[in-house]
């Protein structure tokens, strides 16, 4: 016997990635194309209802806790001492409930801290496993939860199609509870935002080479404001890669003549 998904939830599964939706980091010499963790959960909660699907964390392993030194980004600058901790997990997602059929995937995952408190670093190493796992598991059923982006050529990523392309409301024809929701307004676009125009790579690079040079203090306290005025969820671990449109370089070139202007 199998698990049964409305028409709605599989034309959702099994249509093309929003590229709109990818982000970039640097992995050694490369560059990785991800989801973000509270991504993939509105995903899942859009596709199979709020109601319609459960993450349990069924294995939680310290596999590394040592001490090391802690410097600046890529340099040996302003060491100190620290913590690396690694974590690994195996998360469950379970879809459908009642006694209706499940479908029940499961990922693993690692996730890695370093801080130079040793709980933050469990912490931050603990999150981002749970959450590297989540998305392995919710991977299995489809484009929308990153699948795409295991093919190297991305085929199945396509550039945005408009408010229009979203499927319906979350139902199944396996007793899930429909969850019937009030069409999302459209985000407004670059057209009658301006402040929503992306940043050409070039300003996006001076921006950010700006930002590294900063005094570590300054840093801190500017990725805090930058994190709260934005809403950079906690599980992202860097906000570099949020810096994409003028509204973030005009709110950053504000925030750094303030800064220059106290200092004085």
């Amino acid at each position: 016997m199998t698990c049964t998904f409305s028409p709605e939830q599989i034309t959702a599964l099994s249509a093309p990635l929003d590229r709109a939706k990818v982000r970039q980091r640097e992995q050694g010499r490369s560059s990785v194309s991800y989801l973000e963790g509270w991504q993939v959960i509105a995903e899942a909660n859009r596709i199979f209802g709020f109601d319609g699907w459960q993450r349990e964390t069924v294995a939680l392993r310290c596999v590394n806790q040592s001490e090391r030194l802690i410097g600046a980004r890529g340099t040996s600058r302003d060491q100190r001492p620290g913590w690396g901790v690694t974590y690994t997990a195996r998360v469950r997602i379970t879809v459908g409930e009642g006694s209706g059929v499940q479908v029940i995937r499961e990922g693993s995952g690692a996730g890695h801290g370093i801080d130079t408190d040793l709980g933050q670093a469990h912490e931050s190493a603990l999150k981002e496993a749970e959450t590297d796992a989540m998305k392995r598991a919710l991977m299995t059923f489809g484009n929308p939860f990153g699948l795409a982006l295991y093919d190297k050529q991305q085929r199945e990523v396509t550039s945005s199609a408009g408010p229009s392309s979203a499927p319906p409301p979350a139902s199944a024809s396996n007793g899930t509870r429909s969850i019937h929701r009030r069409p999302t307004p459209a985000a407004p676009s670059a057209s009658n935002d301006p402040g929503l125009t992306p940043l050409d790579p070039a300003v996006i690079r001076q921006v950010l080479g700006t930002l590294r040079g900063l005094p570590r203090p300054v840093l801190e306290g500017f990725t805090k404001a930058f994190r709260k005025r934005f809403q950079v969820p906690e599980e992202a671990t860097s906000i570099a890669d949020r810096i994409l449109q003028k509204r973030h370089h005009d709110w950053i070139e504000t925030y750094l003549v303030q800064h220059q202007q106290v200092a004085a």
